[in-house]
């Protein structure tokens, strides 16, 4: 191996140690010949840019450089509810796999709407890895996927990740804003009585 690539690959390992430890989130670019780019620093001269957050980074911004780049492009998330034992095995399999996840919950009937959008019918858990859907639990099933989107095979989670709260999948409406109050008329300017001097 020349010094050339030496260097390269230590410049590249370095980079990918910086997206997991330093920044916590990457930038993906698409260059004119369609190759997909993730990097800690924005591109320059490229306007096909996204910036990504990686989920669970606010409780730990330690993922080592090879999930930090998975999680980026595979993210994973889970549709579960409330009294399921397949997404409670589901979810465990995961944890302990290593695998960082957002979780949905569906117990509204404005999540199982969304949840319909999303997958087509409401059968859960429902495991989705990138763009990729997996309706019902299968242990065998959900490793293998999970290892073809390129999560290790071991869990390298730092010891002190928590995983991010679960969230309603249909959040509700924010509340309305306060209204304001009216205006008030302004006061019209007293008059000084007119007592015939003039100054």
């Amino acid at each position: 191996m020349t010094s050339h690539k030496k260097v390269l690959i230590c410049s590249l390992f370095s980079s990918f140690f910086m997206v997991a430890t330093a920044q916590a989130q990457l930038y993906k670019s698409v260059g004119p010949d369609g190759k997909v780019t993730y990097s800690d620093q924005p591109p320059a001269n490229q306007k096909q840019v996204e910036k990504k957050n990686l989920p669970g980074i606010a409780e730990s911004n330690n993922f080592p450089p090879e999930l930090a780049i998975v999680v980026a492009k595979n993210p994973v998330t889970l549709y579960t509810a409330t009294g399921c034992s397949p997404c409670n095995d589901g979810r465990n399999m995961l944890k302990a796999a290593g695998v960082p996840f957002s979780e949905k919950t569906v117990n509204t009937a404005a999540d199982q709407e969304k949840l319909k959008q999303v997958s087509g019918d409401t059968q859960m858990p429902l495991l989705v890895i990138a763009n990729v859907k997996f309706r019902g639990y299968s242990a065998d099933e959900w490793k293998d996927a999970i290892s073809k989107a390129g999560y290790p095979s071991s869990n390298k989670l730092p010891k002190d990740y928590r995983y991010p709260q679960a969230e309603p999948a249909s959040p509700p409406p924010p509340p309305p804003a306060p209204k304001a109050e009216p205006a008030r008329p302004a006061q019209p300017a007293t008059k000084k009585p007119d007592t015939g001097f003039q100054f």
